[in-house]
């Protein structure tokens, strides 16, 4: 109760109050989001890494065994297939198939592998080890050569204690090593029939390396099963405490049936997986408890909790100490000031009392009387500067070719060429009718589309060998009003700079269309010569320029004029608007121009 009292008699416990509720609670709701997000995030990558790791593990033991496969080719070499299928070979032919094998040898360089032996049906072979030999035994009682005669293109991967079937029919062990056996049939060129076999033996530690080189975690490991979630490989140095999963879960993952899972059925629960060996045939799996490989996320867990306490604990005191030393008209001056900051100059604030915060505000008050003032001058003085600038921006867009056509005009009527002298001088009549507009910057559309065609008209006759144009404007939008001289210093650049550099006769197009209703595309087209990315870069950058310096005598592919006609539309219809160009080299270029249906007037 007496908080409660406390509360409502103090505006900085109120304050204070608010803010507790507006700050910790948001605090604590975004700590435990942030710890939910990065530990599902860190728990995800862990275990991928984990699988990732498998898999790679999975890839060195697949490229082991296609290494190794590769001598499997010794079964097509014509004198193993002759020593197989035949019973008068000599000691020659014997030695010849040794020399191949170590041939083989010497170019894959196998290190792991410990004998390569061939047996015909009959039991009679060949292996480094024994050279020349005969078996008492029949060698089709062996269950893989028999599974190898009813399916003569499989490949057998056998681990231990099944690997080395010849060792176990003639009684010659590898003392005490392990090996794993890869055997395949060996078949008759012609008829595909099954003569024989042949049996790589590997030492068992080019596979039990992957599970004794690399763990998990700190106690993680690797081992691997075979295709029926028999355990084959384990690490050399795993404690016997270590409990596998139910067979049913490692034939599970086998087959392939299950790739992943959570194991809790007995002690710390742990992350089960497994990575697959195509070649082999076998599951590289992979066994961590869980608490290692989310180790990370818990440390996140407590870094966060740290952060939000603290953060928590130093926003309080910030705003207890704060909040202690204002008063209730510093706020409301304060929201004032940003009503002015926003551009409302009429936030003028009702001053009470005669302490230093009456005094800020009767200041702020007459502060914002002065920046209105100042405002307003500075609009006019602006819009001043504006129309001063474009009429030096329109006086650089005077038509600059009259002299030529007056000599064309000259030298027409010499040759008599008298309607051709009449058209001309009817198309510059317009153009220069047009070009004064009884001294207005806004025309309709149509008659800045008249003006260029008269110019065209004028241009064609001049260079009839390399023009011809075209103009093709939207009905609806030939009466929109529209800044005189906009579209002829764009026509003039696309001739001089763009048909003129080119072979042969060009096109230009001319056209307006109304874009999404609020916008008039206008569109400058040339099949010219184009520019290449360089100049084109430079004539975008010279574009955003507000002035070019007239005394550099430099234009890149006109763009002098365009920056003028650039220039204006800015002023005009605002910075959003201008001059964009496209252009590509030896094909041509396109100059758009994009203004708002609502026109100024120029007053």
């Amino acid at each position: 109760m007496k908080l409660i009292d406390w509360i409502s008699s103090s505006l900085r416990a109120k304050l204070l109050t608010m803010f507790v509720i507006l700050t910790v609670i948001p605090l604590i709701g975004i700590g435990l989001i942030s710890y939910q997000k990065s530990y599902n995030t860190v728990y995800a990558n862990s275990k991928a890494g984990a699988v990732l790791v498998a898999d790679q593990l999975a890839q060195e033991m697949e490229t082991v065994f296609t290494d190794t496969g590769k001598l499997l080719e010794l079964g097509k070499h014509p004198r193993v297939l002759h020593f197989l299928f035949s019973q008068s070979d000599t000691y020659e032919d014997a030695k010849e198939i040794l020399r191949t094998m170590d041939s083989y040898r010497q170019t894959y360089k196998y290190e792991g592998v410990l004998n390569i032996t061939m047996i015909n049906l009959y039991g009679r072979g060949i292996s480094e080890r024994r050279g020349v030999f005969q078996l008492d035994k029949n060698p089709l009682r062996n269950p893989h050569f028999a599974y190898l005669t009813n399916h003569p293109d499989a490949v057998l991967n056998v681990p231990p204690p099944d690997a080395s079937p010849l060792d176990r029919l003639d009684g010659l062990p590898y003392e005490d090593r392990d090996v794993i056996s890869i055997m395949a049939a060996v078949k008759q060129r012609i008829t595909h029939e099954v003569i024989g076999f042949i049996v790589i033996d590997l030492d068992v530690s080019v596979v039990k390396q992957f599970c004794d080189n690399v763990s998990i975690g700190k106690t993680g490991f690797f081992y691997i099963v075979d295709q029926n979630g028999r355990v084959i490989f384990t690490p050399s140095q795993l404690e016997r405490s270590v409990h596998f999963p139910e067979q049913s879960v490692l034939s599970g993952l086998a087959v392939g049936s299950l790739t992943g899972y959570v194991d809790s059925s007995k002690g710390v629960p742990k992350f089960i997986f497994a990575s697959a060996s195509p070649t082999t045939g076998w599951k590289i799996i992979g066994q961590v408890p869980l608490q290692e490989i989310v180790e990370e996320a818990n440390s996140i867990r407590q870094l966060i909790i740290v952060s939000v306490v603290l953060s928590i604990a130093f926003a309080v005191t910030l705003h207890f100490f704060i909040s202690s030393r204002l008063t209730r008209p510093l706020q409301l001056l304060k929201n004032k000031m940003k009503l002015a900051a926003s551009g409302f100059l009429e936030a003028k604030v009702n001053p009470t009392g005669k302490d230093e915060i009456a005094d800020l505000g009767k200041s702020f008050n007459i502060m914002l009387g002065k920046i209105k003032s100042l405002l307003e001058r500075s609009i006019k003085e602006q819009e001043e500067i504006k129309k001063a600038e474009l009429r030096a921006l329109q006086a650089q867009i005077n038509p600059h070719f009259l002299y030529n056509t007056l000599d064309s005009i000259v030298w027409m009527a010499e040759a008599g060429k008298n309607d051709k002298v009449i058209r001309l001088v009817e198309s510059l009549s317009r153009l220069f009718r047009i070009s004064l507009s009884k001294g207005l910057d806004w025309i309709p559309l149509e008659q800045e589309i008249e003006h260029v065609h008269s110019y065209l008209i004028i241009q064609q006759m001049r260079y009839r060998d390399i023009l011809d144009y075209e103009i093709d404007v939207d009905p609806n939008i030939r009466s929109h009003s529209i800044l005189k001289m906009t579209l002829q210093p764009i026509v003039e650049n696309a001739l001089y700079h763009g048909l003129k550099n080119k072979r042969g006769k060009g096109m230009i197009r001319v056209t307006a269309r109304a874009a999404g209703g609020q916008f008039i595309e206008l569109a400058v087209q040339d099949s010219g010569i184009g520019m290449t990315p360089e100049k084109l870069e430079t004539l975008r950058t010279n574009l955003t320029n507000r002035h070019i310096p007239a005394e550099t005598g430099e234009e890149v592919s006109g763009g002098f004029g365009l920056h003028n006609v650039h220039q204006r539309i800015r002023l005009y219809y605002g910075e959003h608007y201008g001059v964009r160009v496209e252009s590509v080299e030896l094909e041509g270029t396109t100059v758009t121009i994009r203004i708002p249906t609502k026109a100024s007037d120029d007053g």
